[in-house]
């Protein structure tokens, strides 16, 4: 490798920089300059350019005394988004006894700040499309209910732009606008073949009362069940609306 073309420094900066974090971390707050370069065998000059960098971009801060650094809200960002969501034993046991009422998939899924995420998955039944479902929001029944309680929805969107991942995508802005009001009138989403060919969802928010949905209860199946699956929607709302008080 040539450490000389600009590419390769900024690589190099990017390992050495996820390496004092990783030295932190374990050493702890106060860790300082020289703990950095001793324990990683690092040039102080380099230790001190990437420790000010970290700083500068509050993945570090300096510890009251200034002489040591700990970890920054930056990194507890990036930890509690990649964190599963801790569910409690009396949620798991209502959604087991919701998912042996009915033959189709039963998800539970977690808004996050500009994000949704599986916090559990059907075990009989999982996910899918698990990636396209977290990242293509405009396409899953749970992520258009996560957009219709956004104030600005395609802020969610990952550049803005909605992608085709199907002939039943909805690529068009207003189009979308028109579906999340919708979703919002009669409170509950769905998607037909918009995700993957072939796979529907309905998707009621959990909510407890005057709050905003913290996440949304996910039934999914085949297309041509679809019917079947919205006979679940009363019990469905019903099974959200005992989990509230017991997630948010």
């Amino acid at each position: 490798m040539n450490l000389g073309k600009p590419e390769n420094l900024k690589l190099s900066a990017t390992v050495n920089s996820f390496r004092i974090l990783e030295t932190i971390a374990r050493l702890g707050p106060g860790t300082t300059a020289k703990d950095i370069t001793d324990t990683l065998s690092m040039p102080p000059t380099t230790a001190y350019r990437l420790l000010n960098a970290l700083v500068g971009d509050e993945f570090l801060v300096r510890t009251p005394d200034l002489r040591g650094f700990t970890l920054g809200h930056a990194v507890t960002g990036f930890i509690s988004a990649g964190a599963l969501p801790s569910i409690p034993t009396a949620a798991r046991n209502l959604l087991e006894e919701f998912r042996g009422q009915t033959r189709f998939a039963v998800h539970l899924v977690t808004f996050q700040m500009s994000s949704i995420k599986i916090a559990d998955s059907d075990p009989d039944h999982p996910p899918r499309s698990e990636a396209e479902m977290m990242r293509y929001l405009h396409a899953s029944a749970a992520g258009k209910l996560f957009l219709s309680t956004r104030e600005n929805p395609t802020a969610a969107l990952p550049e803005n732009l909605l992608k085709k991942l199907t002939p039943k995508t909805i690529t068009d802005v207003k189009s979308l606008q028109s579906d999340l009001e919708q979703i919002n009138k009669r409170d509950y989403a769905i998607q037909l073949d918009e995700l993957e060919e072939g796979r529907c969802c309905l998707a009621v928010p959990i909510a407890t009362p005057g709050s905003p949905p913290g996440g949304a209860l996910c039934l999914g199946g085949t297309s041509e069940r679809l019917d079947a699956i919205r006979a679940h929607l009363t019990s469905a709302q019903q099974a959200a609306a005992r989990l509230a008080p017991l997630l948010f």
